[in-house]
């Protein structure tokens, strides 16, 4: 692989031409759709194991071996459990119980409870779910449990409860947590509740109180296990880090080499060609920093983890070669396609894969996951027979021979075959890419084997081009803030073709409520599609217009959402958002179709979108006590910024009623727009600003829907209106952004961005953005970029891996369209 060499130095000085960002929240390395996506949530790679973007382990290990000495440069080696005592997903179990409140001393071991209830875990109130049922406020559990021996390296407890718990072993008080969780949690435990435990008879006794919503509890006990093989390994030292829209690019020193790995998911939105096919690459560049040559191995670890929902889901791994490749494929042995729906969820079926090129002689085999904590000191078990088990680790060690000062570079794929991604209206989809029914992942994997050097050609250039654009529209914050926002909106979609024809670009609610192409998730997202990519915005749509001219949507305005991800069988959420929904819905049809130039998207939808615009002429100007986006706020009635959203709907149709060559319907709407304008300034006025609400002059908040009106050229506000709005919202301003409205000081960062995009004043729109860029580049909550922060102290509210930092794209969108 050698002769790559050339290529890399022209990739090198390609990103040498622009700006690269070098801190973040959290760090894309495999990013291709919401359930194939991980990610180093610290800033160095090997600071923690390396993550789903929901914060479980899906473990990516690395080492290098520099003659004799071994060096961890990726990921940190998982944590090598023990089970003492099973929770119920490993093994059912029995316990007492009862929901009457009993005497003091029931956590100890000597406590008789006889008269307690005898029953199985979980504890709950789903009746799919629930071993015993549980619809009382408090329960008391006792499990009663037989160790032969107490030499445990550290205690774990195992435990997932809701709400409110209390946990205890043989009378000592080991754990108490106010809240809930949706999954397991591993907690240490303190070495004096471990010194607790004895040879024989032990209690683990838990009080549980459901305060609102479900309720849940199971729990169980595990050894975290030692391992003295560890001691062997050095950790790299990393010396850069930065980050384009594609690519994530890591530096290490490893003692007397240097390496370089680039994680590049090749999601070009504008070639569709690479973007569809599931396939990520690592890419590794070493050589000698001392004069000498030295004989290098690298090896790449990657846990079945990647492909289960849980640790505990049994696997199989097999490995075989096709065409170029040498691949090693693995996936649950259950396969449950689409048995799951909900938010904080892996994928359990299809199947990951691990491939290199022949030519590489790379060794590849299965192991477990505790024999990779120094795969060089681990024995080497290579097969072709299929390997079953839990947490199994897909090992590859390519060997780079001896290497002196030139660079060597070799390559590693990382592909996912899921099979079937989502099911829409009781038909289970196949992704974009296998839609034809004539690919399969091992053809898509020897393609992208043959274009790579391409592949990467075509990442360097469209990450310039991506930095530059919004490097133009707003500065070297504001670009960065692009970048880092790129992949994550694009992974959090899955591409798929309807039973029509159709496209259908689904988006996943993540970390909000898991719901499938929400249209006011879609909204704030839409700028970076209708930059770049305008049919992929189609995609975002065409789900919702079937979901009402199908006739499975009966009312007079847009549905809010199609299902929870993945069934997308029809709305979940439990509240419509008539004026959001239907508003949105006729702004983006107009976007689409000033981004394509032609009214085509909009005639095929145009009775659908008549109905949804005589909605909004009847209640949109001043909305009912309903939702809009901002749902996490509570309802609102008389909000001045969703009757912008209304007015701007009824304009828009105006728009495409002009392009579409009916003049008389065009002059009618446009006439109702601009007279409910005229009536929303006067009605919002609160004299330096315009109101949250109408009818209260003391409350504020971003018109951040305005922006539509600058970008789409409807002349609906002039501009002394925008102006007055961004001179009073400089004055609110806190240290990690501004605040959304007058009623708390968490922010949405995307509005943010759109609000800034309302000044036609660069100075301001930085002044207003660069508070945003200082929350991503230095707030507390490593996790994926969340988009709902609070602006005094730069931490999470909620959310996180979000689409919507696709809105980020609004001022590079209005640099384009509006010159």
């Amino acid at each position: 692989m050698r002769k790559l060499f050339p290529m890399f130095c022209l990739v090198l000085v390609c990103r040498s031409l622009f700006a690269q960002v070098e801190k973040a929240p959290a760090y894309p390395l495999i990013t291709h759709n919401t359930y194939m996506s991980i990610w180093s949530f610290g800033d160095t790679l090997t600071s923690s194991t390396t993550k789903h973007w929901t914060g479980k382990d899906q473990s990516l290990l690395g080492f290098i071996r520099v003659d004799g000495e071994v060096y961890r440069f990726m990921g940190k080696a998982q944590k090598i459990y023990k089970t003492l005592l099973p929770a119920s997903d490993e093994k059912a179990y029995q316990c007492k119980y009862t929901e009457t409140r009993p005497a003091d001393n029931w956590m100890s071991l000597q406590f008789n409870d006889a008269n307690w209830n005898a029953s199985g875990a979980p504890f709950t109130d789903d009746k799919t779910q629930a071993k015993t049922l549980w619809k009382s406020r408090d329960i008391w559990i006792r499990r009663t449990f037989t160790l032969d021996n107490t030499n445990i390296d550290k205690l774990v407890l195992k435990l997932q409860h809701d709400d409110n718990v209390e946990v205890y072993l043989n009378g000592e008080r080991a754990y108490g947590n106010i809240g809930w969780t949706s999954d397991f949690q591993l907690i240490p435990l303190r070495d004096a509740v471990k010194a607790k435990l004895r040879a024989g008879t032990n209690v683990l006794a838990i009080h549980c109180v459901n305060t609102a919503g479900g309720a849940w509890l199971d729990a169980g006990l595990l050894d975290e296990v030692k391992d003295p093989s560890e001691n062997d390994v050095k950790v790299a030292v990393q010396t850069g880090r930065e980050m384009t829209a594609t690519q994530t690019n890591y530096k290490f020193r490893c003692g007397k080499a240097d390496l370089l790995v680039t994680f590049t998911s090749p999601l070009l939105i504008n070639d569709m060609d690479v973007f569809i096919r599931p396939v990520s690459y690592i890419t590794y560049r070493v050589r000698s920093n001392d004069n000498n040559r030295h004989d290098i191995k690298v090896f790449l670890g990657a846990s079945t983890d990647i492909a289960v929902n849980k640790p505990t889901q049994d696997v199989a791994a097999v490995t075989y070669t096709s065409n170029k490749l040498s691949i090693i494929r693995a996936g649950t042995i259950e396969q449950p396609i689409l048995k799951k729906k909900g938010d904080d969820l892996r994928i359990d079926w299809g199947y990951m894969h691990v491939a290199v090129p022949k030519t590489m002689n790379a060794i590849q085999y299965v192991s477990q996951a505790k024999e990779t904590i120094n795969p060089f000191a681990s024995k080497i078990y290579t097969t072709t027979d299929t390997v079953k088990g839990k947490n199994l680790s897909l090992n590859t060690i390519i060997p780079f021979g001896s290497v002196g000062r030139n660079f060597v570079s070799n390559f590693v794929e990382i592909g996912y075959d899921d099979l079937f991604p989502v099911m829409f209206f009781d038909i289970p989809l196949k992704p974009w890419w296998k839609a034809d029914g004539t690919k399969t992942i091992e053809k898509e994997l020897n393609i992208a084997y043959d274009d790579y050097a391409s592949v990467m050609k075509k990442c360097g250039a469209f990450d310039k081009m991506i930095f530059t654009d919004a490097l133009k529209a707003g500065g070297n914050k504001y670009a960065d803030l692009c970048v880092i926002a790129y992949r994550q909106s694009v992974a959090a979609h899955v591409l798929v073709k309807s039973p029509q024809g159709n496209i259908l670009f689904l988006s996943k609610e993540n970390f909000s409520n898991g719901s499938i192409n929400t249209v006011d998730v879609t909204y704030p997202s839409a700028p970076l599609y209708l930059a770049y990519a305008p049919k992929l915005m189609e995609g975002m749509l065409n789900g919702i217009f079937f979901y009402s001219e199908s006739g499975k949507w009966k009312k007079p305005f847009a549905a809010h959402d199609l299902g929870t991800y993945p069934i997308a069988n029809g709305q979940t959420y439990g509240e419509d958002m008539p004026v959001e929904e239907s508003g949105n819905m006729l702004i983006l049809t107009a976007a689409i179709c000033k981004a394509e130039g032609k009214p085509d998207f909009a005639k095929e939808h145009w009775q659908t979108l008549t109905t949804w615009v005589n909605y909004l002429v009847k209640t949109g100007f001043d909305p009912a006590n309903q939702l809009c986006t901002d749902d996490f706020a509570g309802h609102l009635a008389h909000n001045a910024n969703l009757s912008i959203k209304a007015i701007e709907g009824i304009a828009c149709y105006a728009q495409l009623a002009d392009e579409l060559k009916q003049p008389q319907v065009a002059a009618n709407y446009r006439n109702t727009a601009q007279s409910m304008a005229k009536n929303w300034v006067k009605k919002a006025d609160a004299g330096n600003h315009y109101s949250l609400v109408f009818g209260d002059k003391n409350t504020w908040s971003q018109k951040y829907n305005m922006i539509w009106d600058k970008i789409l050229g409807l002349h609906l506000f002039p501009q002394q209106v925008y102006n007055k709005e961004v001179t009073y919202y400089l004055t609110k301003q806190n240290k990690f952004g501004l605040p959304l409205d007058s009623r708390k000081t968490y922010t949405k960062s995307d509005w943010i961005v759109w609000t800034a995009a309302l000044s036609n004043n660069i100075q301001n729109f930085k002044a207003l953005t660069d508070p945003v860029y200082k929350y991503a580049t230095e707030t507390p909550s490593r996790v994926p970029l969340s988009d709902w922060h609070e602006t005094t102290n730069g931490r999470m509210v909620g959310f996180q891996a979000r689409s919507v930092v696709g809105g980020y794209f609004m001022k590079t969108l209005e640099h384009k369209w509006v010159k």
